[in-house]
């Protein structure tokens, strides 16, 4: 009895993350039809859409492991895969498309790489 009432709970929760990971998700691809320029996007896409899948793999990792009795291997390597690829590949794709020139939202405030991009370029000069 108890162990049925721990095993509901258990199911409860691992569909919570998996829930909370979709939500982030739908949100992340609101974010990235909505924002209007290619950084913010790409932020989007890349930092909230990350936390999202992660959340689907923890939650669907957690059930393997509490009720099917085995760590799966392969979604272990999905979660390190995501996490670790995802937010570079954002960041390449900010940093190639303020490189070729792409303009930064007429409403954004900082420009980090503004006095670095000059100085490479009185370098290459």
């Amino acid at each position: 009895m108890n162990s049925g009432l721990l095993s509901g709970a258990g199911e409860i929760a691992i569909g919570i993350v998996i829930l909370l990971g979709a939500i982030i998700s739908l949100i992340s691809a609101f974010g990235l039809i909505r924002l209007p320029d290619v950084y913010l996007r790409s932020h989007a896409a890349t930092k909230s859409a990350t936390l999202g899948v992660l959340f689907i793999l923890v939650g669907a990792f957690l059930y393997f492991l509490f009720y099917e009795g085995h760590v799966s291997v392969k979604l272990l390597l999905g979660i390190v895969f995501v996490f670790l690829t995802s937010p570079v590949a954002g960041h390449l794709n900010g940093r190639a498309a303020y490189r070729s020139g792409v303009p930064l939202w007429k409403k954004s405030v900082q420009d980090d790489l503004e006095h670095t991009m000059a100085k490479e370029r009185a370098e290459g000069q």
